[in-house]
């Protein structure tokens, strides 16, 4: 069964949580603050956190920053009671997959557990391999290269690239990458897709290869890159 840990001060929201996650069929864990939360990481198998970001003792962006020093696989989703877009681009930025944002819905919640764990998870039992000059991404194994050297991707980042090597050459539209990543399908204002498509440039861009390319105002393509392109 899939575990989720909740991660949360307040103990209605952690209850709230707990009891509609196990109604959907997960499993759950309960920790208040980010230093219970690793204790927890350490002691269990635990497929996904739901971590608020304001907390005593270790906030979710601590807890964050942690974790991703010896775990860049486990997802996690945050919850922000803040609209500042720095402190959402901050929590991404430290290797969150995703984030909703309080008073949220429950059926938000369980929708963007869904689609991050279908997407941290192997899609076929035998090795898929996609590439694109340099770039060589094996879908079942997890592993993303690039001239044969080994980049760390958090599971969104590696959803995002897959999504466009799956479609390289090709326009890929802003309504097209926010529904396959982020089980986003209707109109939407969010910048969580530029964000990691930054992200996504530092990791894979280098000197003069730059193959993700802006349509400006559609969407992206990751294009057959070569010195002369």
């Amino acid at each position: 069964m899939t575990t989720i840990l909740i991660v949360d001060d307040e103990p209605g929201v952690r209850d709230l949580l707990r009891d509609a996650l196990e109604v959907a069929g997960y499993a759950t864990e309960l920790a208040s603050n980010g230093a219970e939360a690793l204790d927890h990481l350490r002691r269990h198998n635990l497929d996904l956190c739901v971590v608020d970001i304001n907390m005593p003792t270790m906030d979710g962006f601590e807890f964050l920053a942690k974790l991703r020093e010896h775990d860049t696989k486990t997802p996690v989703l945050m919850l922000s009671a803040r609209d500042s877009p720095v402190d959402v681009a901050k929590g991404l930025r430290f290797g969150a997959d995703d984030y909703v944002r309080k008073p949220f819905s429950l059926e938000e919640i369980l929708a963007r557990i869904a689609a991050i764990l279908r997407r941290s998870r192997a899609e076929s039992a035998d090795d898929l391999v996609l590439t694109s000059g340099p770039i060589s991404m094996n879908v079942d194994t997890h592993d993303t290269t690039v001239d044969g050297e080994s980049v760390t991707l958090s599971a969104t980042e590696f959803r995002l690239l897959e999504v466009l090597l799956e479609r390289k050459d090709r326009l890929v539209t802003r309504e097209l990458l926010l529904r396959e990543v982020w089980n986003i399908d209707f109109d939407s204002e969010t910048s969580v897709l530029d964000t990691y498509i930054s992200y996504l440039r530092r990791k894979i861009h280098h000197d003069d290869f730059a193959p993700i390319t802006t349509v400006r105002g559609v969407g992206f393509k990751l294009v057959t890159w070569s010195p002369d392109t």
